[in-house]
């Protein structure tokens, strides 16, 4: 899980490894500094709700904060979120949130990715949005490393029906950035000292496996 350097913090934790939750690497993981703010466009958006998926009424809440260039969030959004959607979610047991947390990793597209992923949930919705994250961490990554490139948020845009051209330029201008700063304040507020950081319940889970989040959930089930 990489972790900010702007808080002491510990310097080693168990890496999230497929879907098992016995085997666990230690990892000093990826040290990301803020970088130079940036003025948002005049035509910056300021809120928008929080990406779900799942009932509104659903009996557990599992929260998850990711920077989109965290190689970890990768392993989390490919081996992880689908399976918890699929036990959990779809049975209407989970009410799932996304939150972004951009640490960092990569000073252009932890910003840059979930801004493109913000355009397409403002201008055709959460389905959209989580199929366009899902693609993003899926196809947007080369030998363990974010390969995103405009091209690729174009290609993902139309397949979900946004506008490639509206997508590429929020992206490239900032335009959600407020949003994507905003929710980076309230990771912090609750603890969140890296990614993927995942909340059961408001409850901060110590690994991010799938075995772990399950255990969290059944127990409140």
């Amino acid at each position: 899980m990489p972790e900010l350097p702007r808080r002491s913090l510990p310097t080693r934790r168990a890496a999230l490894t497929g879907l098992s939750a016995v085997a666990t690497a230690a990892m000093a993981g990826c040290l990301g500094g803020r970088g130079a703010d940036e003025e948002p466009p005049t035509d910056a958006v300021q809120s928008l709700p929080t990406p779900v998926q799942g009932a509104d009424d659903a009996p557990v809440t599992v929260a998850v904060f990711e920077d989109f260039a965290c190689p970890h969030c990768r392993t989390f959004a490919v081996d992880v979120h689908p399976r918890l959607v699929d036990e959990y979610v779809d049975p209407g047991d989970v009410r799932y949130e996304h939150h972004d947390f951009p640490i960092p990793v990569d000073d252009r597209w932890s910003w840059e990715a979930p801004g493109a992923a913000r355009a397409v949930q403002d201008t055709v919705g959460d389905e959209a949005f989580f199929t366009f994250t899902q693609r993003l961490f899926e196809d947007g990554w080369t030998d363990g490393s974010p390969a995103y490139s405009e091209s690729l948020l174009r290609d993902l845009a139309g397949d979900v029906d946004a506008d490639p051209d509206t997508v590429v330029t929020a992206a490239r201008e900032g335009r959600y950035r407020p949003v994507l700063e905003a929710d980076r304040e309230a990771g912090l507020d609750r603890g969140v000292q890296g990614t993927p950081s995942v909340f059961v319940d408001g409850t901060l889970i110590d690994r991010p496996d799938y075995a772990t989040i399950s255990s969290a959930i059944d127990d409140r089930l």
